[in-house]
């Protein structure tokens, strides 16, 4: 692609997102969420492959459903109430149907049909954008809703945590099982929205670090698949040893980072009274627990079979930057001991 063309695309990623998260009326709000939609649709049809172009259109449609949905509410809410404050939502019915409009948006359960179809056509780097740049959005929004009802949010929560689970239980591409991670991650976010925004936001950010660092090992290993793991080892032996640590943080295990979300999500969710709900979301966490092991069971202890003649590919240069690597990887790894810390600057 043109440099100047992907700047200007990647300048309305951002400019799109930032519009969304300093806006307080409902059509700012809706049209940088509209800008970000735009400016990545060329980023993912850019391979002239099939399935991009029919991941492509399946994400336009999801995504003009949810902003149709989403400008339908916000008039309604206008019309009952008087009201385009973002933070004036009031009337419980445009407030479900934006609720409902951002879940599509993000790919929560049960509108989440569309995110592992769209993530398996798209390349990994799109696909990272789309995992992680592309939530915080609709997710700035969700912050500021207030429902006087807990029932929605909460089953969105615990259907998107049985849904990432048991949908990544029997794939075999990469970018599909990371999709169900997505939708699972999510569904905590939203369990513990309404109760600790402050929370929410940083299970939002451990969970872009974590993913971020998934998503660049594959990179560097250039796998789609679980079977393309198996020759990490040629690739980059010291990354084959670091990658089921970023994958076990993923799925939650102490002492690593991806424990302390979970941890303090279903803490909060017991003070609230909610005890069947954490028991649930702590059982739908060992369902991506057991793909997080088969992966990581892949890439270390299976061994491929020898290449044909050809060119070896641990012979192979990378030409990928190695520093956004271990700044994550590290992360990924090592944040636990600084939970204190963590606390006492997202609850002052």
């Amino acid at each position: 692609m043109n440099p100047y063309i992907l700047g200007t695309l990647l300048l309305g990623l951002g400019l799109g997102t930032t519009l969304t998260l300093t806006s307080s009326h409902w059509l700012l709000a809706w049209m940088g969420l509209e800008m970000s939609t735009l400016s990545i649709i060329p980023l993912m049809a850019q391979r002239s492959h099939p399935r991009a172009v029919e991941a492509t259109t399946k994400y336009f449609l999801a995504q003009a459903t949810a902003a149709a949905m989403l400008l339908f509410a916000s008039t309604t809410n206008a019309w009952l109430t008087g009201q385009w404050e973002i933070q004036q939502m009031s009337h419980p019915l445009p407030l479900t149907l934006i609720v409902l409009a951002l879940a599509l948006k993000v790919g929560l359960a049960p509108v989440h049909t569309w995110l592992p179809e769209v993530l398996q056509g798209l390349d990994l780097t799109t696909g990272l954008i789309l995992s992680t740049w592309q939530k915080l959005a609709p997710f700035a929004l969700l912050l500021q809703l207030q429902p006087a009802d807990s029932t929605v949010l909460i089953t969105l929560g615990v259907a998107s945590t049985l849904v990432g689970g048991w949908g990544g239980l029997n794939q075999t591409q990469l970018r599909k099982v990371l999709a169900y991670s997505s939708i699972a991650h999510l569904g905590w976010m939203i369990l513990v929205l309404q109760f600790s925004p402050a929370l929410t936001l940083l299970t939002l950010l451990t969970y872009f670090v974590m993913t971020f660092s998934t998503f660049l090992v594959f990179k560097l290993n250039n796998a789609t698949s679980i079977n393309a793991l198996a020759t990490a080892w040629t690739k980059a032996p010291a990354m084959t040893c670091l990658t089921p640590l970023v994958l076990l943080s993923l799925g939650g295990l102490p002492p690593l980072t991806g424990f302390m979300p979970k941890w303090l999500i279903l803490q909060e969710l017991t003070k609230q009274g909610l005890a069947i709900t954490a028991t649930l979301a702590a059982l739908t966490a060992l369902l991506s627990l057991y793909f997080y092991l088969r992966l990581s069971y892949a890439m270390t202890l299976t061994m491929s079979p020898n290449n044909l003649a050809g060119t070896p590919p641990w012979r192979l240069q990378s030409l990928q930057t190695s520093l956004p690597l271990a700044v994550t990887t590290t992360s990924t790894l090592a944040l636990l001991p600084l939970l204190p810390a963590i606390t006492a600057i997202s609850n002052p």
